[in-house]
């Protein structure tokens, strides 16, 4: 089974510094990778850039150059991390661009096929250094739907700071109730306002809403889940078992 897994700012970051989540989360992949072909579409490059220099993310060209600091700095700190496992990984930088061109695409297919094919984990992020308004995904949610249906992923699992998608704001609501399976995304839904929790994270419910929406139509299933406590998707992806999260299909 290809899986996509895609991890949040919020849950790599805390309280502006990089949190031991990311530990437990290159030994699921590890683990994952053992019967799986996996790709791990990564956050928290500007984030990891603003520990070194404290810019206005808000303006773009301040964005930009956070990302170059920090994205260099993100990969030193899975190659270390992955290293202690002997597992080989790669960095893939992509724009929106990538996918809108058919030549482009299927050289970063290409690639990506070699990569699975030797068992290394790519690492995949938004190449926000040079990507601009006009073709920018903005959020590494789109992304990683984008990344699961072009390079032919049997499931996109995104990571957050929630358990999964609820019937209300349980923040709001201590009635709501998780809803474990989803097949169609109405739009109540998509008009739930984005409050992302984290200042560097540029999602939020409603981006996750719309990955899956993307791949519910192209027939793939999204799987969200927390990456605070990762015993949901450990149960759901390795024993087989679905006790938390919410599975779009």
């Amino acid at each position: 089974m290809r899986i996509v897994i895609k991890v949040g700012t919020a849950t790599l970051y805390q309280n502006e510094k990089l949190s031991n989540r990311i530990d437990n989360l290159v030994e699921f992949l590890v683990e994952l990778n053992k019967t799986n072909e996996v790709i791990l579409v990564s956050s928290g490059a500007v984030g990891a850039g603003y520990t070194k220099l404290k810019l206005d993310k808000t303006k773009i060209e301040n964005k930009q150059a956070l990302a170059s600091i920090g994205q260099p700095l993100l990969m030193k700190e899975y190659k270390l991390r992955f290293e202690k496992y002997n597992q080989i990984v790669s960095q893939v930088l992509l724009t929106a661009a990538d996918f809108d061109s058919r030549k482009r695409t299927e050289n970063a297919k290409n690639m990506i096929e070699v990569l699975l094919q030797n068992k290394v984990i790519p690492i995949i992020n938004e190449n926000d250094a040079v990507s601009i308004d006009e073709i920018v995904f903005g959020d590494n949610d789109q992304l990683s739907a984008y990344t699961t249906y072009y390079f032919d992923a049997d499931m996109l699992v995104i990571l957050s700071d929630i358990e999964g998608l609820y019937d209300s704001n349980p923040k709001e609501n201590p009635n709501a109730k998780l809803l474990k399976i989803v097949t169609k995304i109405d739009d109540e839904l998509m008009n739930t306002p984005c409050n992302p929790n984290d200042k560097f994270a540029t999602g939020g419910i409603v981006t996750k809403l719309k990955a899956a929406e993307f791949l519910i139509n192209k027939n793939k299933q999204m799987f969200l889940a927390s990456g605070f406590d990762l015993s949901d998707i450990k149960s759901f992806l390795i024993d087989k078992i679905h006790k938390k999260g919410t599975l779009f299909k």
